[in-house]
């Protein structure tokens, strides 16, 4: 069966090429090379088939895999399509690249009461974080500004993203990973909420950042003098969903220590303008307005810019965190700087012309948001590993490379069972039904190896096992 591969400019997906896709099917692929031993073994105890996986390795510059098993199938790539879009990025765009949030005045100001709206304006920044915040809003306060008589508006034009339920992937819309893009996207709209044990009160006492006007959160929990911390979370028994309010009714185990909770608001439309006005009250700030959305002037030059940490710090966030939200705004990013206005139809549209200009028809790439958290997105483990291959060779190689985490010592490896410890860089993907690794493997022998390893079965998160094989026989090349 041949997939199609249409052009939906206003679809949830996007093939790369326009007329047709290479098949999946096995018996039209070159034979699969048996995989190591003691791979198939992991596997095997996972109950997952050799049929279920793709993988190649190839040592750095070579044209001739040392491995390569259903390396052209058509497979569900999870977090390292993120390779694609940060590669992507920094190719187009720059190491150096910086978001900007141009800060404007509409009105007088006397006695630092300015007489009209003060607007921000969002073009994309993904790190316009809460202390970032604060600053920009003490610069106005700086520049004489402590009290606004009219609104703060709040610029979201430059990207254009169909609003849809935040749980509508898997069920879980306060999840930090299921927030959707803003051009004006402050705190990754989400809460922190700190746990802060007082043995001799009996309470841990919580704070919550970024503060969000109208939204109070309940100090104190109980301590549990005598739980274990395995399942904290559950035993807090939390109501998160409220608007106004969040509320704790268990007990905070003691033996946990200070921990942090990162949740996403329950109303991600109205988070920007509580933050920003708990914010800006905080500092002191009169304002008799309102925060609102809008849009900023057009004629008229900003007050100042608040600028973005550069690409590159973006880039290594996203790949060390699989940070999906900032994945997704930077691959929107792409389409805001190359056509004008950030749409996901627009970026693949970009990103499919970058693939094409470098490697040609790849009819096996499927686009969807660049982020990896789709059921759509496709790719293969050939592709993927060309990708690696050129990105070793780019001017970008230092940047990309820095990115990825490393097993045993950071990022999503931190935890990772290879023994190789501190010699892979690897991005990981892992989704319902989906388990990868895509990077550079060190040897040895003192060569540098390309690994992308794919799995797509029901019990791909119970061979990651297998994945730690397949890293410690890439790593050892020699007798």
């Amino acid at each position: 069966m041949r997939l199609s591969c249409s052009w939906f400019k206003g679809g949830g997906w996007l093939a790369v090429a326009l007329w047709m896709c290479l098949p999946a099917r096995a018996d039209v692929m070159p034979p699969a090379a048996p995989l190591p031993a003691e791979v198939a073994a992991a596997l095997q105890r996972a109950g997952v088939p050799a049929d279920a996986v793709a993988v190649q390795v190839i040592e750095v510059g070579a044209t001739q895999p040392r491995l390569s098993h259903r390396a052209a199938a058509t497979m569900s790539p999870a977090s390292v399509m993120k390779l694609v879009t940060t590669y992507a990025a920094l190719d187009l765009l720059g190491p150096a690249y910086t978001w900007r949030t141009p800060v404007y005045v509409e009105g007088d100001v006397r006695d630092g009461v300015l007489h009209g709206n003060l607007y921000l304006k969002g073009q994309g920044d993904p790190q316009l974080v809460m202390e970032r915040l604060w600053l920009l809003l003490r610069r106005v306060q700086q520049l004489g500004i402590t009290e606004i008589a009219g609104d703060i508006v709040l610029d979201r034009v430059a990207f254009d993203v169909a609003e849809r339920d935040p749980g509508r992937f898997d069920g879980e819309p306060l999840r930090p990973y299921n927030v959707l893009p803003d051009a004006l996207l402050v705190n990754y709209k989400a809460l922190t909420l700190t746990f802060t044990p007082e043995p001799a009160r009996g309470i841990a006492r919580i704070s919550a950042d970024p503060p969000l006007a109208g939204v109070e959160v309940d100090r104190r929990v109980p301590l549990d003098h005598t739980a274990p911390c395995a399942d904290w979370q559950p035993a807090l028994r939390a109501d998160l969903g409220g608007l106004q309010r969040l509320t704790f009714r268990g007990a905070y185990a003691l033996a946990c220590g200070e921990r942090r909770w990162s949740i996403a608001y329950a109303d991600p439309k109205s988070f920007n303008a509580r933050a920003v006005e708990a914010l800006w009250r905080g500092l002191g700030g009169g304002l008799r307005g309102l925060v609102r959305d809008g849009v900023a002037p057009r004629d008229t030059a900003p007050l100042f810019e608040s600028e973005s940490p550069p690409l590159a710090e973006v880039v290594r966030d996203v790949n060390k965190f699989s940070h999906n939200t900032m994945a997704r705004q930077l691959f929107l990013t792409l389409a805001l700087e190359r056509r004008g206005l950030g749409t996901d139809a627009d970026a693949r549209a970009v990103v499919a012309q970058w693939v094409q200009a470098k490697w040609g028809a790849v009819p096996e790439l499927v686009l969807d948001n660049g982020a990896g958290l789709s059921r759509d997105e496709r790719l293969s483990a050939a592709f993927l590993a060309r990708l690696l291959q050129s990105a070793w060779a780019a001017p970008v190689m230092p940047e990309l490379l820095g990115s990825l985490p490393i097993t045993g010592v950071d990022g999503t490896l931190r935890r990772s069972g290879a023994q190789a410890v501190g010699r892979a860089h690897l991005k990981t993907g892992t989704l319902r039904d989906v388990a990868s690794l895509a990077g550079y493997v060190l040897a040895d022998s003192g060569q540098r190896y390309v690994l992308v390893a794919l799995i797509n079965h029901p019990n791909a998160t119970a061979a990651r096992p297998a994945l730690d094989a397949l890293i410690d026989w890439t790593a050892k090349d020699l007798p």
